[in-house]
């Protein structure tokens, strides 16, 4: 295999190895380009690659380069997953995602894709907010029954929702804070310190619209309990 020259990066190609989750391509400021040459070499080493972030031209430019490789498009996440060959995969574990609100989708389908990418189960639960708490009910009894190892919770606005999920279940939930919301939510600040405040314990908060990173931290919450 002919070794690709990148000088404008060094390739983590040992993370998942080393620390038990992959590196991804975070794309964002990145030229479609240097997008392209990035996950070529991921490809080429590790036979798979997953895109955060990825805007329509360098989703294009990706469709263009990897015609002849399996290529998974979620514009509303924006995230690109590209495998030498679609395989079945061994499971790692189950995840609940839920979001406050429609406008959380995409936070939270970055979420489930990175989840899915991993391995994970994922069971989706969206638009179960406070504002009409009895939507929720579902969503706690499916949780509750299935061998779910943690719950994703996404919020904007008060950020109320992963403080009541805790309250209901007995599964670690990671709250994700979302820039939604008027005025003072201050572009998700607000809502990132109400979860922070949040009153039910067993609940860790990610930064604001990190999907991704709320989906690697489920994946080794379950990868632990198998162990």
């Amino acid at each position: 295999m002919k070794k690709r020259e990148i000088e404008f990066a060094n390739i983590d190609h040992e993370r998942l190895c080393r620390a038990g989750k992959p590196e991804a391509v975070f794309a964002e400021f990145k030229e479609p380009k240097e997008v392209v040459e990035i996950a070529h070499e991921y490809v080429d080493r590790c036979g798979e690659v997953l895109i955060t972030r990825a805007n329509e031209e360098q989703i294009e430019a990706l469709l263009e380069e990897f015609r002849s490789f399996s290529v998974r498009i979620n514009r509303k996440a924006r995230t690109v997953v590209i495998r030498r060959e679609e395989a079945e995969r061994q499971k790692a574990g189950k995840v609940a995602i839920l979001t406050a609100g429609t406008s959380d989708i995409p936070v939270a389908e970055e979420a489930a894709e990175t989840a899915e990418f991993l391995g994970m189960d994922v069971m989706k639960f969206y638009d179960v907010g406070v504002a009409g708490i009895h939507r929720l009910l579902d969503p706690i009894k499916r949780i509750r029954e299935e061998e779910v190892d943690a719950a994703i919770v996404v919020a904007g606005m008060e950020g109320a929702l992963p403080s009541v999920v805790a309250g209901l279940t007995d599964r670690p939930v990671i709250a994700v804070p979302t820039s939604v919301g008027y005025g003072v939510n201050l572009g998700g600040l607000t809502t990132l310190f109400a979860m922070l405040q949040s009153c039910s314990s067993g609940v860790a908060v990610v930064n604001i619209d990190n999907g991704f990173g709320a989906a690697v931290f489920a994946h080794l919450i379950a990868r632990v309990a198998r162990l």
